[in-house]
C-alpha cells in the first residue's frame, strides 16, 4: 500500500467527526487514549508489529491456520430496547462467520479488479458453550444497569461501573452490547493496547446483527469492522485526514485519501490509486453495511500473525470455550440430517427441529479433511452451503444449542457434489508422484485435471543448452490450484496464488537437465471435473516478469550496501528495478524472490551462481508502491530484507 511512516505518527492521526447518519468508529480514539494513559503500550504495539512483519516475511501466512474463536456476548441494558434478543445476537455471529470466511452472499459485488486479492481469513466464530468454570453456557450474558449510555470510556466492561465484567481474553472474544450514544457505532481494543479486563469489542445495540438492527447499518458489518480492529487491522485510509501519507500497514489495499461514506459508485479515485481507485468496499472503510464485502490477502496475513507462535492472541487456539462440557438432557441431539439441491458448488443441508433448541451450530468439511468449518447461530433447520468443490464428498453434523446448555453434535451425515459442466478427459494419468511423472513437450499447451481430493499431477520435461531458460504457466484454473517446479528432487520455485488466479514460475537457469518436473496440485484437496492448461516454454534469452523475452537486458555497476543480511540490495527505496548482490562460496542454485505483505511471490528469479559476488537485476516496473520483502534462498539458507517500492 503506502510507505510506512513513523508508527507513532500513524497512531495519533484521527478523522473528523461526521454526521450521525454516517459510520463512526472510535477504535482509533480509544487506542490514542490508552497510549496517553500508559505510554509503555507503545513498546508492546511495536513488538506486535515486528512479529507481524517477521511472520509475513517468513511466508508464515502459507501455513493457513484455521482458527475458531469462542465469543461471549455481554448485553448491558437500561431499557427494553437495549436488551436485544438472542436471535439478533445469533444473526451477528452468522454474519461474522460469513464475512471472515468469505461466504457472504454479497461477495459477488466485489469489483473484478479486486476479486483476485479478496481473502477468506480462515477465522471462525462460535458462541461459547463452556464458561470459565467449565459449566455449560449459551455464551449470552445479560446485566441490567442504571447507566443510560456509556460512551467509549470502557465503563461498560466493569460491573462496578454499571457494566459487566468480561471473561478471560485468552479464552474468549468479549463482545459487549450497550447504548454507546454520541453517534458511535462501535469500538474495539487492538491487540496489546490495553488491560486484559478491557480487551474486546463494543457495539451499540442498534447496530448488532441483521435482526432488528437500524439501517443503513443493519447487515452486521459494524461488528465485522470492529472485530477487524481486534484482529490488528487499521482503517484502510490510514487515519491521516486527506494527505495520502497514512498507512494501514497492508500492501494490497490501495492508497486512499480519506474514508468513504454511503454507497459510492465504483471506481472512486484518490491519492493516485490507479485506474481501479479506492477499495471502499473493504470492511475497514466507513461505507454502509450493504456496500462492504471484502477483506484482502494482506489483511489476512496481519490477522493470522496473531495466532502464530509468539502472536498476541495465540492463547485462543487452546480455548475450550467452543467445547460444551456435556450434552443430552432436555437439550436434544439433532436428528434427521439430509441434503437437498445438491449441485457442483452448492448444497442445502437440513435437519429436524430438536427439543429445547434456541439455535443450531453446523459443521462441515471435505470428507478427507481433518478440520471442520463451523457456522454458529443458525435459527432455522436448514442452511445453504456455497463455494463447494465439484464431484467431492462432504461430511456435516449439527449441534443443538439450548438456553442453558448445548447438546452433543449429531452423527455426521454426508453428500457428494455433482461433477458439473465443463468435464474433460485427462490422458496423462496416472502421474501422482514425481517418479511417475509423464513426459510432456515444451512450447505446447496441454490440458489435464485434478479429478479427486487426492489427485496430483507431475509432468517431466527437459531443456537444452540452446534454450535453457524456463517459463511454466498454469492457466484456465477451475479451482484453487498451485504450482511447483523441481529439478530432480530439488525444489526450485513455488507459485501459490489464491483462488483461480493463474500461476507462473520463471527459472532463468543455464543448467541443462532432462529431469525438470512441474507439479500441479489443489489447495486443501480441492478438485474439479474441468481441465486446466499447462504450458512449459523454453527460451535462449532470460524471461522477464511479464513473461516476455523482449528488450535488451543490460548489467549495470552500482554500489551495494550490505546490512548483515547475507546479500546486498540497492537502491532501497526502489522504483523500476533493484539490484541484488549475492555472495556464494561455491557454484549453487540460488532463488531470489520479491514477496508482497501477504507472502505472495510477485517476482522470482532462479539463477545458477558462481563462486564470489553475483548480481541479479530484478524488474519492479509491474509492482505497485508499497512494502515488499526480498528473500534469497541458497540451499537451506534463507535471508530476507524489507524493500520499499515507490512508483
Amino acid at each position: 500500500m503506502r510507505t510506512i511512516y513513523l508508527f507513532t505518527a500513524f497512531l495519533l492521526a484521527f478523522s473528523a467527526m461526521q454526521l450521525s447518519a454516517q459510520r463512526q468508529c472510535a477504535a482509533e480514539e480509544v487506542l490514542h487514549q490508552h497510549l496517553l494513559d500508559n505510554p509503555i503500550l507503545k513498546q508492546q504495539l511495536e513488538a506486535i508489529e515486528r512479529h507481524t512483519e517477521e511472520y509475513i516475511a517468513a511466508g508464515g501466512v502459507r501455513e493457513r491456520i484455521l482458527v475458531t474463536i469462542p465469543v461471549v456476548v455481554n448485553v448491558v441494558w437500561n431499557t427494553a430496547a437495549d436488551n436485544i434478543s438472542d436471535a439478533q445476537i445469533l444473526s451477528q455471529i452468522a454474519v461474522l462467520n460469513d464475512d471472515f470466511r468469505r461466504l457472504n452472499a454479497d461477495k459477488v459485488n466485489t469489483p473484478s479488479a479486486f476479486s483476485g486479492i479478496a481473502a477468506d481469513l480462515e477465522i471462525n466464530f462460535c458462541m461459547a458453550t463452556r464458561d470459565p468454570s467449565g459449566n455449560a453456557t449459551t455464551g449470552i450474558r445479560r446485566q441490567q444497569t442504571t447507566v443510560t449510555s456509556f460512551g467509549t470510556n470502557d465503563a461498560v466492561k466493569f460491573t462496578a461501573q454499571g457494566g459487566l465484567d468480561g471473561w478471560s481474553r485468552d479464552q474468549y472474544l468479549n463482545f459487549w452490547v450497550c447504548d454507546i450514544s454520541g453517534g458511535i457505532l462501535g469500538y474495539a481494543q487492538f491487540p496489546g493496547t490495553g488491560s486484559a479486563a478491557t480487551d474486546g469489542v463494543v457495539c451499540d445495540y442498534q447496530y448488532v446483527g441483521t435482526t432488528g438492527a437500524s439501517a443503513p447499518f443493519d447487515k452486521g458489518r459494524t461488528a465485522t469492522h470492529e472485530v477487524g480492529h481486534w484482529l490488528n487491522l487499521y482503517h484502510i485510509w490510514g487515519d491521516d485526514g486527506t494527505s495520502c501519507t497514512g498507512s494501514d500497514l497492508v500492501s494490497d489495499t490501495p492508497n486512499q485519501a480519506d474514508e468513504h461514506y454511503g454507497c459510492p459508485v465504483f471506481p472512486q479515485l484518490s491519492c493516485s490509486s490507479g485506474a481501479n481507485g479506492d477499495m471502499f468496499m473493504n470492511y475497514m472503510d466507513y461505507t454502509d453495511d450493504a456496500c462492504m464485502n471484502m477483506f484482502t490477502a494482506g489483511q489476512k496475513a496481519r490477522a493470522q500473525a496473531l495466532f502464530a507462535a509468539g502472536g498476541a492472541r495465540v492463547a485462543l487456539l487452546s480455548s475450550l470455550g467452543c467445547s460444551a462440557p456435556g450434552g443430552g438432557g432436555t437439550c436434544a441431539v439433532t436428528s434427521g440430517l439430509n441434503a437437498t439441491s445438491i449441485a457442483s458448488t452448492t448444497a442445502t443441508v437440513n435437519w429436524a427441529a430438536a427439543t429445547g433448541a434456541v439455535s443450531y451450530n453446523l459443521q462441515y468439511k471435505l470428507s478427507t479433511a481433518s478440520t471442520w468449518i463451523t457456522i454458529t447461530g443458525i435459527t432455522g433447520t436448514t442452511r445453504n452451503l456455497t463455494g463447494l468443490t465439484a464431484n467431492t464428498a462432504y461430511n456435516y453434523q449439527v449441534q443443538t444449542v439450548c438456553s442453558s446448555s448445548s447438546a452433543a453434535y449429531s452423527t455426521a451425515a454426508s453428500f457428494t457434489t455433482t461433477a458439473g459442466s465443463g468435464g474433460c478427459t485427462d490422458t496423462y494419468e496416472p502421474n501422482e508422484t514425481r517418479t511417475s511423472a509423464v513426459v510432456i513437450p515444451a512450447n505446447t499447451t496441454i490440458t489435464a485435471k485434478i479429478a479427486t481430493a487426492t489427485d496430483r499431477d507431475y509432468f517431466r520435461f527437459g531443456n537444452t543448452a540452446a534454450t535453457s531458460r524456463i517459463k511454466v504457466d498454469l492457466t484456465n484454473l477451475p479451482d484453487d490450484y498451485d504450482l511447483k517446479l523441481y529439478r530432480s528432487s530439488n525444489l526450485l520455485a513455488t507459485s501459490e496464488n489464491a483462488g483461480t488466479a493463474s500461476e507462473q514460475i520463471i527459472a532463468n537457469t543455464s543448467t541443462v537437465s532432462s529431469n525438470y518436473v512441474a507439479y500441479v496440485y489443489g489447495y486443501n484437496g480441492v478438485n474439479n471435473a474441468a481441465c486446466y492448461n499447462l504450458r512449459v516454454s523454453l527460451s535462449a534469452s532470460n524471461w522477464r516478469t511479464d513473461g516476455s523475452t523482449d528488450g535488451e537486458q543490460t548489467q549495470i555497476e552500482i554500489p551495494v550496501i550490505f546490512e548483515n543480511a547475507g546479500f546486498g540490495m540497492f537502491p532501497n527505496p526502489a522504483k523500476d528495478m533493484v539490484m541484488i548482490e549475492v555472495p556464494v562460496e561455491a557454484e549453487s542454485d540460488v532463488q531470489v524472490s520479491v514477496m508482497d505483505a501477504s507472502g505472495r511471490v510477485a517476482v522470482q528469479e532462479n539463477r545458477v551462481m558462481s563462486k564470489g559476488n553475483n548480481q541479479v537485476q530484478v524488474d519492479l516496473a509491474r509492482l505497485g508502491s508499497g512494502i515488499y520483502f526480498v528473500q534469497v534462498r541458497n540451499g537451506d539458507t534463507i535471508k530476507t530484507r524489507k524493500l520499499v517500492v515507490q512508483q
